[in-house]
């Protein structure tokens, strides 16, 4: 009886689109990846988190879906709804760790949102440079880190590689991830991910903190959309140039076969 209950919800309410599937899973892994209460930098690795991924093939972040557009692996008209879904889930996961810590913030702060000074809050939610770093410091810094991680996550990945044993994916690549911000974090905390960073960046806007958050360390917010992204497509063309091209192909599998690994994949 309960399995028969469950199978007529699923006919009901059950999405039939792939690309509304798609959308939810980027939503909630970004989401996941917000509101967990281990470092960013150790999102990938959270058990929920790994679950969310590895059942709903979620990229979690604009710089990763675009690698994988630019190599083929993901249509073009796929593209918007990704970056959508990932910028939506960083919204709503900024609000919930609002709520979840309103009376901390409030009784640090005393009800004044800094974004910059001693008792500054905005940098819970978004990065910010660090007093040495240039703008300009600033955009290489996220070219090379999220470069480096496309580059990394597409070894991990590749089918036609040696790859990580099967499952074990988002966790290497969480342990990637961590790599770069102990190696790449003095400039700017490594934010890698536009979705990630933007995302809470417009939530602080509209919560309390102002505009100041747009213009705080020299108009710093668009280094962490755009560079990231230009990693991203830089990371996809050295990988191409320099492995996939010169990489034999892979015997043709049974349909019924395990999805493709470089779905298997979440980053901060």
């Amino acid at each position: 009886m309960e399995e028969e209950s469950r199978r007529k919800m699923k006919e009901k309410f059950g999405l039939r689109r792939d690309m509304s599937k798609e959308f939810l899973a980027e939503f909630l892994g970004i989401f996941v990846l917000i509101v967990s209460i281990i470092p960013p930098s150790l999102c990938t690795c959270h058990p929920l988190l790994q679950n969310v991924v590895a059942s709903s093939r979620a990229h979690v972040n604009p710089a990763v879906s675009l690698a994988m557009v630019i190599l083929g692996k993901l249509p073009l008209k796929k593209f918007p709804v990704y970056v959508v879904a990932q910028f939506l889930g960083a919204f709503a996961g900024s609000c919930a760790v609002f709520g979840l810590y309103y009376d901390a913030l409030m009784d640090y702060t005393g009800g004044d949102l800094a974004v910059t000074g001693e008792n500054a809050t905005a940098n819970i939610f978004a990065s910010y440079p660090a007093k040495h770093l240039s703008v300009l410091n600033g955009f290489v810094d996220q070219v090379i880190a999220t470069g480096a991680l496309v580059l990394c996550i597409l070894a991990i990945t590749d089918r036609k590689n040696i790859g990580a044993p099967k499952g074990m994916e988002p966790l290497c690549i969480g342990l990637t991830i961590m790599a770069i911000g102990v190696s790449m974090g003095l400039n700017c905390g490594y934010p890698i991910n536009p979705a990630r960073d933007l995302g809470p960046r417009l939530f602080t806007a509209v919560a309390g903190w102002g505009m100041e958050v747009f213009r705080a360390g020299g108009c710093w917010w668009w280094i962490p959309v755009a560079g990231p992204m230009v990693g991203g497509a830089v990371g996809a063309g050295i990988y191409f140039l320099f492995i996939d091209l010169h990489q034999p192909e892979p015997q043709k599998q049974d349909d019924n076969n395990v999805q493709d690994k470089y779905e298997i994949i979440a980053m901060t």
